[in-house]
Formats: C-alpha cells, structure tokens, sequence
C-alpha cells in the first residue's frame, strides 16, 4: 500500500521555517535531518515519542529572543528542552513545533561567595554547581537522583527535589532569580540575589511551570555551607508498614533529617546486587536517615532515631562510621532506578507525593494492586516529605503489558489524591498525568491556571499539549487576545 505524501503546504512551511531559523542560528545550530532529529524525539518518559518539525540550538540569549519573536510572529509552536532527562513527557515534541534546546547554554557565569550564591546558564549540570564551589566549603542543596546528568534550568521548569529536599527544600527554596525570554522575544528579570520578592512572587509562578511560560536563559540559586559532619543510619524493618510508622514517628518527634529515604524488598535486592552499598537483605523496607549539623547535635539526634526505630519494630540498625561509608550508604539509593532497569525491560518511574502519615496505608493499597494488575512494583522515594516514587515493570513486547502498567500508574496517582496529596512531588506534569488533572482540579481551577498563561502566551505557542487536558483559547477565558486559528489538540504517539 502507497504511503500517503506529505501535503506540500506543510512542506514549504517547514522548508521556510528552516531557511529562516538558519539566519537567527547560523551553522551546526539548527538540526533538520530526520536521523539527527531522532535524537531528540522523546525526553526520559521513552513510552511516547515523536520526531520534532526541526531542533534549533540557540548559544545567546540574543538569539533565542530573536526565535521566540520570529515564532510569535509567525505563528510556530515551541517545546522547549533542557537535558531531556525529565520523566514525564514535559520535552516531547511535536511534529509542527520547533524544539528549542538548551544545551549550548553550559557556562557558569558568576560565583558569589559574599552573597551565597552562584549564577549560571540553564545548560549547566545540577552536579556542575557543587562541584565549582565545593573547595571553598560550599554546595548546592537541591539533589535529584539524576544531578549528574539533568540541567539547572530543567530542574526550575520542574522544580526538582532530591533526597536532601526534605530539610533543605526544591529547587523552588534555593533559587533567587531568573532571565527569561517571554514569548514576543522580550527578555525580563525576575528576582535577582535577595531572597524574598520585593512584589508579587512571579519566581514562585515560573519555577515548575514546564516550559509553559517562556524559556530562561539564566538562574541564580543560592548556595549553602557544608555541615560541619554528616551521618546516615540505615534501618531495616519486616514490613514497608512498620517503616513508613517509624518515618512518621521521626517527623512527629520534631526531628528534620538532611534527608530521610525508604527502599522496599525488591529495590534493596536490584540495588545491592548493582552497587553493593551495604544494605540488609534480609528486610522488607530499608530506611536511609542522613542527620547533619554540629557534631555533638547529630550524635543526640542519631541516639534519638535509634530509640524510635527500636520502638517500631527495626530489625537492623547500622550508623555510617566515616564519609565514605556514609557516601556508599546513598550510592545504592542514588542507583536505584538504573539497578531495577536491569530486572525488566521497561518500566515507568511515577511520581505522586503523600501525607507523611499515610504512608503505611497507601503503601498497603499500592500491594493489592499490585496484585491487580499482575506487575511487580518496586517501591524507592522520598518519605520524609511522601514523595512517592513507585517503579512499575513491565515488558512493552508483551500484548497488553504497557496499558497495564499505565493504568496501575493512574490508579496509584488516584489514590495520593484521594488520601490528600497531589498528582506529582517532582516529575511535572507533561503529557503523563496531563489526563488525571481533574482527578484533583476542578474545570473552573483548570480555567483559571490557563487565564495565567494566557498572560505569558496568550496564542498558546509554548509546549501545547502538556499539562492541561483541555486546552481553552484566551477569549474563551475572557481574555482580550484570540489566538490566530484553531488549536487541536495534539493526538501522543506511542512507542
């Protein structure tokens, strides 16, 4: 059967789009060929993926407004895209839009030790800013699993966590100020190296907006003087129960750990047998309790937690001797997703957040459906702040596997909002809980987070499709401007 040609009204669009991108990024700035655009055509969710019209990979912040003035002018539809390392769908592209990355944006431009803080371009690691500033005694709070590799400006558009954010807070605690590029191509600060907003908190409306808003092209975050010393415990429980009840009981007892993780039984096994950290195999849940601060507070804290422990039924209990040991502690948390890749060919990284004390009760319900849906679920997160971080495995070469697994995502993500909590702690939205939004907003709260963009990009040319599962146009929102023509909504091919 004769595949049907492109219309070649599309054709010259894009033929025209590249000729004129080619004037704004001259050279190896513009990729257009559709084995190079392969690259580029899914982010970390590899469920869904989808070629992009053309990647444009800008060096200045002069020439990504000089794009974004070209594309509002023109009508051109933008995703833009950091690392690629996100895990929902947020860098996907669309095949009549423009992906716009950032990876040419690799300098730090200024460290700040007077004023505690570090500006640098968005291309710029998350690793990257500890590492410049660490000799002098400093880091960069802020830790996703993924530091080495994801970049500062994705992990604002996300507002990223990590296992220190339970003391030391998201990317949205530690950040200070921003440029961004707006959609008409004007470029405008927001914030700069105080710590609170002289006016409204437009930062606080920037950070995690998924690329919804505008495209930054700097960021100032602030940095933080090492703890004088730092210990981790590791405590072993016979139930994921007991764990989350000793989480809980910690929280409760007006302790703030540096950071506090739980693995479960199968994610202990896939991570020893990976990294060799150290833990008990032997258990059913595993908790990672770093304390830090001055000495003679962390040994009473570390007295304290082994009390609580004890009365909550852990069967292991073992204090980090050194940094080293302390530092293999983490190794096996830091790798848990790569060592439960190797147990399954596929599997989904969701991402919902909980009330602490509900932890043992959700963990109980993720088992029974678990059962339900005949998948094996390996249990790694954030428990001091019930950022949940269930791995579904599963084989996309089984009939039926992936929409299986999809679904016990969507039932786990029901049930964080059902208990109290929010669709995600981390991940974003994207196009992977896109659909589950009204699962906890309201259409009239779905209206009104969309009048707000309408403000930054009132012909919705800025990553159309993710987040919102019915997209209204401004002057159905009561807005004065009418976008030029129709907006479909974009049909998500899948892997």
């Amino acid at each position: 059967m004769e595949m049907p040609k492109p219309d070649q009204t599309i054709i010259d669009r894009r033929s025209q789009i590249i000729n004129d991108l080619h004037s704004i990024v001259p050279g190896e700035g513009l990729i257009a060929d559709e084995g190079e655009l392969k690259a580029f055509e899914c982010d970390g969710l590899m469920a869904y993926r989808q070629l992009p019209l053309v990647v444009v990979l800008p060096e200045t912040t002069k020439q990504v407004s000089q794009i974004m003035a070209y594309c509002y002018k023109n009508d051109v539809k933008i995703v833009p895209r950091g690392a690629g390392t996100g895990l929902s769908g947020g860098a996907l592209p669309l095949e009549d839009a423009i992906t716009l990355g950032l990876s040419k944006f690799n300098k730090i431009l200024e460290i700040d030790y007077d004023n505690r803080c570090v500006t640098t371009q968005p291309g710029v690691t998350n690793l990257a800013i500890t590492q410049c500033v660490e000799d002098r005694g400093f880091y960069y709070a802020p830790d996703p699993s993924s530091q080495i590799a994801c970049s500062i400006g994705g992990n604002v558009a996300e507002n990223s966590g990590g296992v220190h954010c339970l003391k030391y807070g998201l990317t949205t605690n530690n950040l200070l100020g921003i440029e961004m590029v707006m959609m008409n191509g004007e470029v405008i600060r927001i914030g700069g190296k105080h710590l609170d907003p002289s006016s409204y908190d437009l930062l606080g409306v920037v950070t995690g907006s998924e690329g919804l808003l505008g495209i930054i092209t700097e960021v100032t975050v602030r940095i933080l003087r090492k703890p004088e010393i730092a210990k981790a415990l590791l405590l072993g429980f016979e139930s994921c129960e007991s764990a989350g009840d000793c989480v809980a009981a910690i929280i409760g007892a007006g302790i703030i750990p540096g950071g506090m993780e739980m693995m479960d039984t199968f994610a202990i096994q896939a991570a020893e047998d990976f990294v060799n950290a150290g833990y008990p195999r032997n258990v059913a849940a595993l908790l990672i309790v770093e304390l830090d601060g001055p000495a003679p507070e962390v040994e009473h804290l570390i007295s304290k937690v082994e009390r609580i422990a004890t009365n909550n039924n852990a069967t292991y209990i073992k204090v980090s001797e050194d940094e080293e040991e302390r530092l293999k502690f983490w190794s096996g948390r830091k790798a848990a997703f790569p060592a439960v890749g190797r147990l399954s060919p596929d599997y989904l990284c969701m991402d919902g957040t909980i009330p602490r004390g509900q932890l043992a009760y959700v963990l109980r319900q993720m088992s029974i459906l678990s059962q339900k849906y005949g998948l094996r679920v390996a249990n790694v997160f954030h428990a001091g702040d019930g950022n949940l971080h269930p791995l579904i495995l599963f084989d996309a070469n089984n009939e039926g596997e992936m929409e299986a697994a999809e679904a016990l995502g969507a039932d786990i993500l029901r049930l964080c909002v059902q208990v109290g909590g929010v669709l995600t702690g981390e991940h974003g939205v994207g196009v992977e809980k896109r659909d589950l939004m009204g699962e906890m907003f309201t259409e009239e709260d779905l209206k009104q987070q969309q009048r707000l963009k309408c403000a930054f990009d009132p012909g919705h040319l800025l990553n159309p499709g993710k987040v919102y599962p019915t997209l209204h146009r401004c002057a159905e929102l009561g807005k004065m401007h009418v976008h030029k023509g129709s907006l479909p909504f974009p049909d998500i091919p899948r892997f």
